[in-house]
């Protein structure tokens, strides 16, 4: 029955795609009722509705059969297939922790992975990730990863030309900023508004589609330059570039020859505020190689009219400009060098730390993008100290696990793989984030064990040896306090914990007791005890930089609070901009480094120290062989990556029980393909199978095929993995950005379809393994 009594006086939650108010009867989530002040809610929350206790929740502790009864290291070849065997909780904890005792004792703790990436719970204290790395931590350390699949080449080239990457990433201007004073908004990449749903840590309020439409209104104009037409809102009218993926700089690189060319470029502020633009300006006049990077150079690269190139550079010259550069470009070949250009061009321009002008690296990525940031440093459940000085890349965990003792360039070092015995997983799904899951299937075989906490049979449950149950965030208490939102939340405990599900926290308290680490980890504390030091702590923190907090039974009792941003920033360059010795930057000159020294010094493999075009392995620039169709695997908007893919929410989305893959309408029409088609991607990595869709605003020679949808995977003859279910990683390439910072190159990726006239019946992703009970 709907709910009568008045909506805000439910239980709140959070999200990373927002704050609710659960509607419960009997026990059972009936409805998530967006917060009321909210005015543009997310619906992915609809996808927790009848999945909390169906038959893909994880009950109770599992452990492999073939590991339970041969040891460590026995059968991995049967992770995935393998039935599971049932157990209590204490023979649970007594395995996990005899197994990483004995690790320990004869490999050491390097030989223990704790990447553990992903995104889990919005709350300050039920975080995953942070509850692991403080658990390995009490035990004598783990070998990390660094980045992030995001944009980890966007943060390793920013922590070199502009300093530390977060201050910029999460502090351009602010959207209000913009409101008032922008006047043309370019966005390489678009701005998709499917991605600012979400915000790490939760968000209160939704605020990119009101803020770009304030700026329509104001008459602010935009520019999108973008495979798809939809990478920005329809109502704002956006003037659509449809460049060759992947050719983004070599445009840029032209519209900054114009500004040479036409003197528009600002000298005042880049003998002022950067180093080295000399010598990048007499790569773009054709000095260094002798290719001078004309519109017309780029033209060609980039399939754009060299006349449109120019244009949008006086447009740029003449205007007050912002510049937007999406996370996406970062995940290709040369990922570093769209941040590192586009920053360039803003350089050139000589706006950066004016109102509404400069450069954001990703408006829209998330919804913290463009909102004022808090002073307030909230606490924080400290993870302790790593006494193990070993990491990788992020994205290297398949070259990691394949290939140890062998050596790797990263950021001007050169680094060894550990030999990894033992992956401990808690937050994440690597069967979602990593490129090309055959080469990982195959890696994923190599530790001795692999132990994850999970709530629901996804890829990576069928795919560990020790599987805890874990609670989701409707089924705990928590704080949602962040920065990068004015809302903090009171996140209440809406339904009980599913049948013998624990949180993180009682999970590694039960393993810490068995290891006699228990005191160093709890600190004597329950988790209602942390909630409250965390909020008193943040509340003396709130306090010192001017901001009143209610006490704790006030905010307990209302729920949520929140806290006035104060006035429109112009993001993080703004006091640098001011006074550049005062707010010197945290690079080798102290100023935005156009040609970077520390870049040069390194001698990093054929990486110019400034930004430059190089052009990708695989690309529509060279699709002359079998392969002539450019995937473009961006972000669902039906879910967080692939969490809540067997919901109500991204279940109605699909077609014909499978994800959509989609064309556009000439280029269907050429391989007579109609809308429903069951379709076959494929290349030499891999294949997956999708329902076609046709989109007019996709350009041609491109496929957009969104990640998130669980792997159902099956061998084909060339023994690469097929998708069932239409996971595009089956795909994509394995393969750093570059040896500077080794990030996710998803995007430089060509494949083929085919269409299919056989039923491949229902998708087993969404079916449980075997399960022995006890």
């Amino acid at each position: 029955m709907p709910h009568k009594a008045p909506v805000e006086n439910l239980p709140l939650t959070a999200a990373h795609w927002g704050v609710y108010r659960a509607e419960v009867n009997e026990g059972k989530l009936r409805a998530l009722h967006p917060f009321e002040r909210d005015p543009n809610p997310s619906l992915i929350a609809n996808g927790y509705i009848g999945v909390l206790d169906d038959e893909l929740r994880i009950d109770a502790p599992m452990v492999r059969k073939s590991w339970l009864e041969n040891g460590p290291g026995s059968a991995t070849d049967k992770r995935g297939v393998d039935p599971f065997v049932q157990v209590t909780w204490d023979e649970a904890e007594t395995l996990v922790a005899n197994e990483l005792n004995r690790v320990k004792a004869s490999f050491g703790n390097e030989a223990i992975y704790g990447g553990s990436y992903g995104w889990s719970g919005a709350g300050r204290f039920h975080h995953a990730q942070s509850q692991l790395h403080r658990f390995l931590n009490c035990i004598g350390g783990y070998t990390r990863s660094v980045n992030t699949y995001s944009l980890a080449a966007g943060e390793v080239i920013l922590s070199h030309i502009l300093g530390d990457p977060a201050s910029f990433i999460h502090n351009p201007p602010s959207w209000q900023s913009v409101v008032e004073n922008g006047e043309l908004l370019v966005a390489f990449g678009g701005m998709p508004l499917r991605n600012s749903q979400i915000s790490s840590g939760g968000t209160g309020a939704h605020r990119a589609r009101s803020a770009l439409s304030d700026a329509k209104k104001k008459g602010m104009s935009f520019v999108n330059i973008s495979p798809m037409r939809s990478d920005v809102a329809a109502d704002l009218n956006a003037d659509w570039i449809a460049a060759r993926p992947g050719s983004d700089v070599a445009l840029m690189l032209a519209i900054a020859h114009e500004f040479l060319s036409n003197n528009w470029h600002d000298r005042s502020f880049l003998d002022r505020y950067t180093t080295g633009f000399e010598t990048f300006a007499r790569y773009v006049i054709g000095q260094v190689d002798g290719i001078v990077k004309s519109a017309a150079w780029a033209a060609d690269i980039a399939n754009v009219p060299a006349q449109t190139i120019k244009d949008l550079a006086s447009r740029m010259a003449t205007s007050r400009t912002l510049i937007s550069v999406s996370w996406s470009l970062t995940r290709q070949e040369h990922g570093e060098q769209p941040f590192w250009m586009a920053t360039t061009l803003a350089a050139m321009l000589g706006q950066i730390g004016l109102p509404g002008a400069g450069i954001a690296f990703g408006y829209c990525a998330a919804n913290s993008i463009g909102m004022e940031r808090q002073p307030i440093k909230f606490a924080s459940f400290q993870q302790g100290k790593n006494p193990v000085t070993t990491f990788i890349p992020v994205a290297r965990i398949s070259d990691m696990l394949l290939n140890p003792g062998s050596t790797f360039r990263f950021n001007g070092q050169t680094l060894t793989y550990p030999d990894i015995k033992l992956v401990y997983w808690a937050g994440g799904n690597p069967f979602h984030h990593h490129q090309d899951l055959t080469k990982l299937e195959r890696a994923w075989q190599k530790p001795d064990t692999i132990i994850a906490h999970e709530w629901c049979w996804n890829a990576l449950a069928k795919r560990s040896d020790i599987v805890l149950p874990c609670t989701t965030q409707l089924e705990r208490r928590d704080l949602m306090m962040t920065p990068r939102d004015p809302y903090i939340v009171s996140m209440e405990e809406v339904v009980p914990p599913h049948a013998e599900a624990r949180d993180d926290y009682e999970i590694f308290t039960g393993i810490s007791r068995k290891l006699g680490v228990d005191t160093s980890f709890t600190e004597g504390r329950s988790s209602d005890d942390w909630l409250r030091w965390l909020y008193e702590e943040s509340r003396q923190k709130a306090d010192s930089c001017g901001v009143i907090l209610p006490d704790h039974a006030t905010f307990t009792e209302k729920g949520w609070h929140y806290i006035d941003p104060g006035t429109p920033s112009s993001g993080a360059l703004e006091a640098f901009r001011k006074d550049p010795r005062v707010a010197r930057l945290e690079t080798q000159s102290g100023r935005i480094e156009i040609c970077c020294a520390q870049i040069a010094d390194s001698r990093q493999d054929n990486i110019l120290p400034h930004p430059a075009w190089y052009a990708p392995e695989e690309w529509l620039g060279n699709a002359t062989g079998k392969h002539r169709l450019h995937l473009i695997s961006g972000q669902p908007a039906d879910k967080l990556h692939s969490q809540l893919d067997h919901g109500p929410e991204s279940q109605v989305k699909k077609v014909n029980g499978r994800a959509v893959a989609g064309l556009n309408p000439v280029d269907a029409e050429t391989m007579g393909v109609c809308d429903g088609v069951l379709l076959r991607v494929y290349n030499e990595r891999g294949a997956c199978l999708v329902s076609a869709r046709l989109d007019p605003s996709l350009m041609q020679g491109c496929i957009a095929i969104s990640t998130g949808a669980w792997l159902d995977a099956a061998r084909q003859e060339d023994g690469t993995l097929i998708c069932q279910n239409g996971n595009p990683n089956t795909l994509t390439r394995d393969q750093g950005t570059s040896d500077l910072a080794q990030g996710p190159a998803a995007h430089s990726c060509l494949v083929s379809i085919e269409k299919l006239t056989v039923s491949f019946g229902q998708s087993k992703a969404y079916l449980p393994p075997v399960i022995q009970r006890a």
